[in-house]
């Protein structure tokens, strides 16, 4: 099994990548509570905050990040 969380991206938000690798959103540490930030990528390779394939995950919130937990809410195994 992969690990879909990277190391942070600075102090306070923690990369999310899907289980082939690919970037689709970051993990925002605000007022006491991870929230999921989507991301996706225009034709050009423009980021574009709120879309990718994750896009209705986006604000969904964590206590913590368990990488169990995320990858059971946000991914399914096939």
């Amino acid at each position: 099994m992969n690990s879909i969380l990277r190391t942070s991206v600075n102090n306070g938000i923690c990369a999310l990548h899907n289980p082939a690798g690919l970037h689709v959103g970051n993990f925002k540490w605000i007022q006491g509570q991870w929230k999921f930030k989507a991301v996706g990528y225009g034709p050009s390779g423009q980021v574009m905050p709120g879309y990718g394939p994750l896009t209705d995950r986006h604000n969904t919130t964590f206590d913590q990040l368990d990488e169990a937990l995320i990858r059971a809410a946000f991914f399914k195994e096939e």
